[in-house]
């Protein structure tokens, strides 16, 4: 095994490393090359937390999504058919990119490009930054290969973000808004020729050339970071913002509530950091202080899809059926509250962590993620598997949950530790010679 690829299995969850062996099988299967490249190896080599996994293969990449879809039980969020890529939402609240190899020509500054397949190499080099022009080989002959044909290695290790092309920033003005958003994310530099393309993209206003489309995507992108209120802070300081929306500047950008999302969010882990997760909460914090008008201006400057809208929009009434569930008398045993938070939607649980004041509900959200969580995970499956049931069967699901309720009513207790047998006696000619 490659140095890399130890790396890579040591820095992805036990979710993303059977996401990644999904992805390979299906490849492989399909006769494709297969690479993981942008985000997920800037993140990997820079020592941050993989977010999302960016599959890009020498091949049908919809094609091998669809395959995805099937035995992975993965689900399709979007896709786009010019530049062919399709993201997917894996079991376990993984979400992965399935992109084509491909180089792009934009005829003008912000225009759609024109995109033609083409290999990992000339894939790499039409890239936004050196950071993120990184591949990982995922195909038998050559597993575990890095390919970093702009050096983006050694900008990870000078922590610098810089431009692969003079034209970078023009080409795609919304690189505009995403190098804002790595240099705060990442704590990085900005190298002082990206700086200067910037400022002269600015003073070409450029930024009113990205495409309304673009903005949904970045926002989408914005909901995920780690803290959105700083991102949004910088692009309002470097006049950015109202790119989105003229009314969220000022007073009605909301940055308090913005930090107690951020808090609430630390709470659900990993399953927060998912689109899908945070997307709903994200929006209604973000607007709070926007009348109807102003929220109906924002879907229609961004071009927000009825989907994204309805997260956003459905999120309230969904969680109140949730909240009422939660105050029921009848949930007496912590298995029960299991039962019925493991089922409900993540965006759901987060909107209620942030929006109800009710004591009841804060303390059985706070017990079942703190405390019920943590009980459920000691219940392993080689554990379930020593009763006597095969793995996969509906048998062996269902006594796992019984056994899992056992666990947290407490009605069963966590097996004791093996016992440490005490070391054999030394007798004193050994210890002679050990002197020796």
């Amino acid at each position: 095994m490659s140095d890399y690829l130890f790396m890579l299995e040591n820095h992805l969850s036990t979710d993303q490393n059977r996401v990644v062996a999904e992805v390979q099988a299906a490849a492989s299967l399909a006769n494709c090359s297969l690479f993981l490249a942008g985000g997920a190896m800037r993140d990997m080599l820079g020592g941050f937390q993989i977010r999302d996994l960016d599959f890009v293969v020498e091949g049908n990449a919809p094609k091998l999504a669809k395959a995805l879809t099937g035995k992975a039980g993965a689900r399709i969020i979007s896709s786009d058919d010019r530049r062919r890529t399709v993201e997917l939402l894996f079991p376990g609240g993984v979400t992965a990119e399935i992109g084509m190899c491909r180089q792009e020509r934009f005829p003008k500054p912000g225009s759609a490009p024109q995109v033609t397949p083409a290999t990992i190499q000339e894939d790499l080099r039409r890239r936004d930054f050196t950071v993120n022009a990184i591949a990982l080989s995922l195909n038998r002959a050559s597993r575990g290969l890095l390919l970093d044909p702009m050096n983006g290695l050694a900008d990870l290790g000078n922590k610098e973000l810089r431009a692969l092309h003079a034209t970078a920033l023009y080409d795609d003005p919304s690189r505009l808004l995403r190098l804002v958003r790595l240099k705060l994310r990442l704590g990085y530099a900005v190298d002082e020729k990206t700086q200067s393309q910037y400022e002269n993209a600015r003073a070409a206003k450029m930024e009113n050339q990205i495409p309304r489309r673009l903005l949904c995507e970045e926002l989408k992108h914005i909901s995920t970071e780690p803290n959105p209120s700083e991102v949004l802070r910088a692009l309002e300081q470097d006049g950015l913002l109202p790119l989105f929306s003229p009314a969220l500047a000022g007073a009605k950008l909301n940055p308090p509530g913005l930090v107690k999302l951020e808090k609430v969010r630390r709470l659900v882990s990993n399953e927060a950091t998912n689109l899908a997760a945070n997307w709903g909460p994200f929006l209604c914090v973000l607007t709070e202080k926007l009348n109807p008008r102003e929220k109906q201006a924002l879907i229609k400057q961004i071009e927000m899809r009825k989907s994204e809208v309805d997260l956003w929009q459905k999120l309230p009434p969904r969680a109140k059926k949730l909240e009422a569930a939660l105050k029921s008398a009848r949930l007496k045993k912590a298995s029960q509250i299991y039962d019925l938070l493991s089922k409900a939607p993540p965006d759901e649980i987060l909107y209620l962590l942030y929006h109800s004041a009710a004591r009841i509900i804060q303390d059985r959200i706070r017990n079942y993620l703190q405390k019920y969580v943590p009980l459920s995970q000691e219940i392993t499956d080689a554990e379930v598997e020593a009763k006597g049931v095969t793995p996969g069967t509906p048998k062996f699901q269902k006594l796992k949950e019984e056994m899992i309720a056992a666990r947290l009513d407490g009605r069963t207790k966590k097996p004791p530790p093996a016992p440490v047998e005490p070391p054999a006696p030394v007798s004193a000619m050994q210890r002679g010679r050990a002197v020796r």
